[in-house]
């Protein structure tokens, strides 16, 4: 029952049932309505004919007709089956209005096909993900978003939200051609089921960071709950972004200077900090759940059990809505506390993907 859910859960099966409901609301239905009715009718009236001149009329004899009647207008008639004048008259109208319809409907079918390849190749359909990451414009760090992403052993599903002609970045990434301001391409990229929606600006301009922060209103306005995360270009703008309630800020001129003055100071740090955070040999910076068993010890007896079962190293503790880097050595853990911590892999470490204050 589960598998049987997992299928029609699908991201194919869910976009080809938004494609079938986009369609179907501008499409006449009373037209197919009458050209289903009309085969019915046609179908019937021939069966019976069938049935009342070429039989011997049983039931049986009956439902061959109708069966023969069906199978002829698919073209897989049995010819044999009729012999007379009656049954030939019957054939001929078959011929002439059944395969009719029939290919009418063939032909809408077709046509909906070739709407939901174009459609999907423009970046006009629906993701039909769930628990996924959207990535709203592009720029150099979104594309090396996508390459990080895509080297993550989580393996997230990723969904890039940007107004292009095609999709700049590669196969692996669902392209949404379309705004993150805009209520109906934000609910084409799935933003009701995903976990993170990063804001990149497209460019360094102002102008920017103020989409930006229409995109963070129109993210936080339709799915509250997920996580919002935007690269800043002006720093001055920070508190506007903060009053958006976006989730977290990142400033990337500021982040860079930092790094540049403390790699001044300290040589080997620009290494050190770019090895952890782009997923170096050996070394993976990673927020995972506290283990069960380790709630209320001292982070010094956590931190030795998880360098000797797991490999991983802990450098900070996030509680609630705070991070607390470097604790002191008396201090206790508790239940909800999240573990940062640097390692070759998470293991059997859960991955917190989903949480309030990720």
């Amino acid at each position: 029952m589960r598998n049987l859910k997992a299928v029609f859960n699908s991201p194919f099966l869910r976009r080809l049932t938004w494609h079938a409901k986009r369609i179907g609301s501008g499409a006449d239905r009373t037209f197919f309505r009458s050209l289903l009715l009309g085969l019915f009718v046609i179908l019937t009236i021939v069966a019976i004919v069938i049935w009342i001149g070429e039989t011997d009329r049983t039931l049986g004899d009956l439902g061959a007709a109708y069966y023969w009647a069906v199978t002829t207008v698919l073209g897989q008639g049995d010819a044999s089956y009729v012999s007379g004048p009656v049954g030939w008259l019957a054939g001929w109208a078959l011929g002439l209005f059944g395969v009719a319809i029939v290919a009418t409907i063939t032909g809408a079918l077709v046509g909906f096909i070739i709407d939901f390849l174009l459609k999907e190749g423009q970046g006009m359909g629906a993701s039909g993900y769930s628990d996924h990451i959207i990535i709203c414009g592009w720029n150099a760090t979104a594309r090396d978003l996508v390459h990080e992403l895509s080297t993550d052993e989580y393996e997230p599903r990723v969904v890039l939200l940007h107004d292009s002609e095609r999709n700049p970045s590669d196969d692996k990434v669902y392209f949404v051609k379309g705004s993150a301001t805009n209520d109906d391409d934000l609910r084409r990229a799935g933003i009701d089921e995903a976990l993170v929606a990063v804001v990149c600006p497209v460019d360094g301009s102002d102008q920017a960071d103020m989409t930006s922060i229409l995109s963070v209103l129109a993210i936080e306005t339709l799915a509250p709950q997920v996580r919002t995360v935007v690269e800043v270009n002006n720093p001055a703008h920070v508190p506007h972004f903060r009053r958006a309630e976006v989730d977290e800020v990142i400033v990337t001129s500021r982040l860079a200077s930092h790094l540049l003055a403390r790699t001044a100071l300290y040589p080997g740090l620009s290494e050190l900090v770019t090895d952890i955070v782009s997923g170096g040999e050996g070394s993976e910076l990673y927020r995972v759940r506290l283990p069960a068993d380790c709630v209320g010890m001292e982070i010094d007896d956590v931190a030795a059990r998880l360098r000797r079962d797991h490999g991983a190293t802990i450098i900070a503790v996030g509680r609630g809505p705070k991070v607390i880097t470097n604790p002191e050595p008396d201090f206790t853990t508790e239940d909800g506390d999240a573990l940062i911590v640097i390692a070759e892999s998470l293991g059997v470490l859960s991955p917190l993907v989903n949480a309030a204050y990720e």
